[in-house]
């Protein structure tokens, strides 16, 4: 406990000298804010967003569990958690988003050889590499073991050829974790690698896609005659699709936390808030009986579900079929938020252009329409529904 407790004081200490004003709780609103994913093309509209990211990096800070080897912070499970509730007490803002850390990290730490573990995890953890995601293509959504991109064993290195789509952020990334076909005589399962390709590489090109919410991240990303160093091969070949679908599942835990609005923007305000704004409020009261009555059991589950969430992961279980369960209820409750949301607000929940309307509101509606898309992304509802009868309860075919 002494030594917790000493643990507390340091990191209480660290925080007050090396959290930047702008990165706390009482930032001053005319200081532009920013949505840091580091990597090589990274622009920090604050400056300050920087110096977070260096500051936290240089300490392992943003993977504290991961072994200092490696570049994280080497923290125990009890260390992290006082960490998290010293952040939380000034406020501090998440230093960095990565795909790197949330998804490949934690599969490399897994099934990387030492070499790839020391050459990439340093990178992610100080957002030093930026990282996107190929797995869906054009004919291979849900049955993603369709996938045709081929690596083509020319020696030393692959030759890919192919297509992915819905490439979160492809032409801001740096390197881009892929599956792709290396055994087009085996079964669609068995023959299917996971390789690791640099954006740079001559051959790589990528497209943006516009979306109805009128913001995307999304890219079409394209393969012709790229060489790639077998080096960059991730595990076994031909056994991509294990590391593929434990990959799935961290991918599937992040996802889940958008039903907790503490990890979603919501269009930039709190349901409570809006309701107040737009039905009135008596007493502190959301004055609509109606209304106040959805929100509050929408909250209870809420709450609920955080508990629960937290609970897993003081448990320390690895990431698992369960994560479906999460994604399932995290993605569908952040859709029935904001479909409240722009109930209460009525009209100007789906405003769209206009000087009649705030940011706010036209905020709201692109972020409604964004969640559709979180109930598709990393899986479809209803393959976490098959997924969670097959894997989790055991139920026959």
């Amino acid at each position: 406990m002494e030594q917790l407790e000493n643990f507390r004081q340091e990191v209480k200490s660290w925080l007050d000298e090396n959290c930047p004003a702008s990165m706390r709780n009482g930032a001053d609103p005319a200081i532009p804010t920013d949505e840091v994913w580091g990597g090589r093309k990274a622009q920090y509209k604050n400056p300050e967003s920087k110096i977070w990211l260096d500051r936290m990096g240089q300490k392992g800070w943003t993977m504290p569990t991961v072994a200092k080897e490696y570049g994280g912070g080497g923290l125990s499970k009890e260390e992290v958690k006082i960490l998290n509730e010293e952040m939380w007490m000034i406020g501090a803002k998440g230093p960095l988003l990565s795909f790197g850390i949330w998804m490949l990290a934690p599969v490399l730490l897994e099934y990387g050889t030492e070499e790839q573990k020391k050459e990439h995890l340093p990178k992610i953890i100080k957002g030093e590499i930026r990282w996107c995601q190929g797995y869906s293509e054009p004919g291979s959504g849900s049955d993603l073991a369709s996938l045709a991109t081929k690596a083509e064993d020319i020696g030393e290195h692959f030759l890919v050829n192919g297509q992915k789509v819905w490439t979160s952020y492809a032409d801001k990334a740096d390197w881009i974790f892929a599956l792709v076909r290396t055994g087009p005589k085996e079964p669609k399962h068995d023959g299917i690698s996971f390789l690791l390709i640099d954006m740079e590489t001559q051959g790589v090109s990528t497209k943006p896609i516009t979306l109805i919410s009128g913001k995307s991240p999304f890219c079409e990303t394209f393969f012709d005659d790229v060489k790639v160093t077998k080096a960059n091969l991730i595990g076994e070949l031909n056994a991509g699709w294990t590391i593929a679908k434990a990959l799935l599942q961290h991918e599937r835990e992040f996802i889940s936390k958008f039903g907790l609005a503490s990890a979603m923007g919501s269009g930039g305000k709190d349901i409570v808030s809006l309701a107040k704004k737009h039905l009135g409020e008596e007493n502190g009261k959301i004055s609509n009986g109606f209304y106040r009555s959805e929100i509050t059991a929408h909250k209870i589950k809420e709450h609920a579900f955080g508990l629960t969430l937290k609970r897993a992961g003081d448990e320390g279980g690895k990431a698992s079929p369960t994560a479906s369960m999460f994604k399932l209820y995290g993605t569908e409750h952040n859709k029935m938020r904001h479909e409240l949301m722009v109930a209460v607000t009525g009209i100007n929940g789906v405003a769209w252009d206009g000087d009649e309307f705030d940011d706010d509101e036209k905020n709201l509606t692109k972020s409604w329409l964004r969640t559709k898309g979180n109930s598709l992304e990393g899986g479809t509802s209803e393959v976490q529904l098959n997924v969670i009868s097959k894997r989790v309860l055991g139920l026959p075919s």
